[in-house]
């Protein structure tokens, strides 16, 4: 059994402050994805992961102190792509994936369109980047394993105000449509699979008190490729685990 965490710990060394290599340590999982790393490699001790036994893989932006994916796995994968070759993405260091014998693994972050119009549109446009890219490396990589922040909650369930929110980031009707035809495009949603029940989120805003609250969204996603769902075994969400104003993700699956 394989164990893959994802999680956007909004800047690595905040988190590392925050006593996250300890919990890694004692959480150990097989693969980590990492969003909003908001740092390079070279600006923090990176041997801390592999002293925990870790390779370790890095796409920053190229903005100082902004967004940026990442991905360590304790077993070394055949190849690692950083990047998609495509500069509205790649600059921004959105994309990494890892590749083993029989699967892929992504971590991904896309883009949040919470500052304005024009964000939202690259916003959209990114999003139909990303689905044509997934369907092309598909073709290759048929076994896709997708774990990050999608910055959208699909439906009502998945975000604790849906009648307020109704026109926000995030929770637009056009954003939910979007995550749909992505579902339906053969993938799962691996929580939502073994998981029904409410009230179960992965981020909530630093204001009001709101994770004490659980008023939460659910915007942090473990996608597969169908033809990995006899393998799945579980999924969850970690909200007790408290680095970021997002918390850690998990899947189990027997690849």
């Amino acid at each position: 059994m394989k164990r893959i965490i994802s999680y956007n710990v909004n800047g690595i060394r905040a988190a590392i402050n925050k006593g996250f290599i300890e919990w890694l340590k004692n959480t150990s999982p097989d693969i980590v994805c990492f969003q909003e790393i908001k740092a390079n490699p070279e600006q923090f001790d990176v041997s801390v992961f592999e002293y925990l036994g870790y390779n370790h893989y890095w796409h920053p932006a190229q903005k100082k102190g902004y967004s940026g994916v990442a991905i360590l796995s304790k077993k070394k994968p055949l190849n690692v792509q950083i990047g998609t070759g495509n500069e509205m993405c790649d600059n921004e260091g959105r994309i990494i994936r890892a590749d083993y014998n029989n699967y892929s693994v992504i971590s991904v972050y896309v883009p949040s369109g919470t500052t304005g119009d024009v964000r939202q549109d690259f916003k959209y446009e990114w999003l139909d980047f990303f689905l044509d890219y997934v369907n092309k490396l598909r073709i290759e990589h048929p076994n896709l394993i997708i774990l990050g922040d999608y910055n959208i909650c699909h439906k009502p369930i998945d975000i604790h105000n849906p009648i307020s929110n109704a026109n926000s980031s995030g929770f637009l009707p056009e954003e939910r449509a979007w995550l749909s035809k992505f579902i339906d495009n053969n993938f799962i949603d691996t929580f939502r699979y073994f998981h029904k029940e409410p009230h179960n989120y992965t981020w909530w805003s630093y204001r009001a008190n709101s994770r004490e609250k659980n008023l939460g969204w659910r915007i942090d996603y473990a996608m597969t490729s169908n033809l990995l769902e006899t393998k799945l075994i579980d999924a969850g969400i970690m909200p007790e685990v408290k680095h970021s104003d997002h918390c850690p993700i998990w899947l189990d699956l027997e690849v």
